[in-house]
């Protein structure tokens, strides 16, 4: 009966095929696909940011009234004269453009937020250590 239970021991030889576990340790600059947020490696987008959750809020009922109670998507330039109006971040000079960007470079919740938005889709307001964001996917890319 013991000698059924060697049989178990076959995983271990499978273990040596994943010596790409490797890249774990490299997550935290630029942890690939494997991290469970899709699978582009850049995304595109345009963000607000707020110090304070009231007025972010504020900005995120703008967007509320004039295009996402409708269920419509909000055009980017619309997008931008809002974040010119509230963000806080150097970006919203720009229309809170970032541009692209690869995984890894953002932090933690702004970087799980935008590559899970769809594109064309607006993020509901949420916190990361820089304050408030909204965030408009523009695109993916590999």
């Amino acid at each position: 009966m013991g000698k059924d239970a060697k049989g178990g021991g076959k995983g271990k030889a499978k273990q040596t095929g994943g010596s790409e576990d490797g890249g774990a340790k490299g997550k935290a600059k630029g942890g690939k696909a494997s991290d469970g947020l899709g699978t582009c490696t850049y995304v595109k987008a345009r963000h607000i940011l707020c110090e304070k959750q009231g007025k972010i809020n504020e900005a995120y009922k703008k967007l509320q009234d004039g295009w996402l109670s409708n269920g419509d998507k909000v055009p980017p330039a619309e997008f931008a004269k809002i974040a010119a109006e509230y963000s806080e971040c150097p970006s919203g000079k720009k229309g809170g453009d970032l541009g692209w960007f690869p995984r890894g470079k953002m932090a933690g919740p702004f970087q799980e937020v935008a590559f899970n938005t769809v594109v064309g889709a607006t993020s509901p307001p949420f916190k990361s250590t820089h304050g408030y964001h909204i965030i408009l996917a523009e695109g993916r890319k590999n």
